[in-house]
């Protein structure tokens, strides 16, 4: 047995599961080698010799009822499934807060300059766990506390084994009933999101001006990005969303393409968005590759199966941990912008590690 991916779309009761039975998925090294490509895709952040694209190939395809995962699973087709073992590079836990305070004083300094209007600085927490559940209840866990969320699991002998829970949308393939009234025009329709801005949810919400803007500049974004393809375009927003026990803000944009065999163009052009780079978007990406403490691996990087002539969902791997036996990478990050406080990204990281903290309880 290869490789596969698990995974269930929000608010659905049942998920996917697509096993590539024999040889490795496809190593890709740019986006745009997608084009009129189909499968199961798992991307990373910055695509690299020890990070390509991977593409899955099934060649078994399931569907079953997500509280039966465990036992789908662990009986059937992938009884006999030897996770893979990778060795993760982490840091004494005691120097986390001190690594992030490094790393924020660096990236600050950029924005008080003038360098970058906003930047993403992510970070990475290791935990250990002395008698660890399989990834099949993790995974199962996570679809019974996020039903809003995308839930999958993934693993490959390249890429390793992630778990990820994540609210936003890279690109998405529409149905007829869920376009805007009236549409946007001829051709095949899909979807994508504007997500930034962070906080504790609550029944009545109050966004700050840094968390506002924060998200503008990524609507901004995405609305420039997809007029280079398509002037059938829909955006409502910005409006709250929940995700577990956070808020954030998000805009859509639904629109049309005349051509769906370039979608990995598409997506060469779009990833990384703003909410999880920066502005400028190549001197953050950049900047971010040299400087930041953790390397972010598959971590905000997307996935989801990619079909141009059915169903594509693929997103932004947000919420995620790198599995290896009892050991566990988390991720998170936030968008840093002029006016942000230290204590106050810390602590919002610390709110999005909690999405996986509360999976291994």
């Amino acid at each position: 047995m290869s490789s596969f991916a698990i995974f269930r779309l929000p608010f659905a009761e049942t998920c996917t599961l697509m096993v590539q039975e024999e040889g490795e998925p496809e190593e890709l090294h740019r986006l745009s080698s997608l084009n009129d490509r189909q499968g199961y895709v798992f991307a990373p952040f910055a695509v690299s010799p020890k990070q390509p694209i991977l593409l899955l190939s099934p060649t078994h395809v399931e569907t079953m009822d997500c509280k039966e995962v465990v036992t789908v699973c662990s009986s059937g087709i992938l009884a006999d499934y030897a996770f893979p073992c990778q060795v993760i590079p982490s840091p004494l836990s005691s120097h986390y807060q001190m690594r992030y305070h490094l790393d924020f004083c660096n990236f600050y300094a950029q924005l008080h300059e003038g360098t970058f209007r906003k930047i993403v600085l992510s970070r990475c927490l290791d935990l250990d766990v002395a008698e660890p559940e399989s990834p099949f209840m993790l995974f199962q866990k996570a679809c019974e506390r996020y039903p809003r969320m995308f839930i999958s699991l993934v693993s490959t002998l390249q890429g390793g084994t992630w778990l990820t829970a994540t609210p936003e949308i890279l690109l998405e393939s529409c149905t007829p009933e869920s376009l805007p009234q009236g549409g946007v025009g001829g051709g095949s329709s899909f979807r994508t999101i504007a997500l930034a801005g962070t906080v504790p949810f609550t029944e009545e919400v109050r966004w700050s001006e840094k968390n506002i803007r924060e998200q503008r500049y990524v609507a901004t974004y995405m609305m420039e990005t997809l007029e280079q393809f398509t002037n059938k375009i829909s955006e409502e927003g910005p409006y709250t969303t929940r995700a577990a026990n956070l808020a954030h803000l998000r805009s859509d944009f639904t629109f049309t393409l005349s051509d769906n065999h370039h979608l990995g163009t598409l997506l060469q052009t779009l990833h990384p968005t703003p909410a999880v780079c920066g502005i400028p978007k190549r001197e953050a990406f950049d900047f971010i590759l040299r400087n930041e403490s953790s390397p972010r691996r598959y971590y905000s990087g997307f996935q989801g199966p990619l079909q141009p002539e059915g169903e594509t969902h693929l997103y932004v791997s947000l919420r995620c941990m790198m599995i290896n036996g009892g050991h566990y990478a988390l991720y998170a990050g936030g968008g840093l912008l002029k006016d942000s406080i230290e204590e106050s990204e810390w602590q919002e990281t610390e709110a999005k590690l909690n999405t996986m903290r509360n999976v291994l309880e």
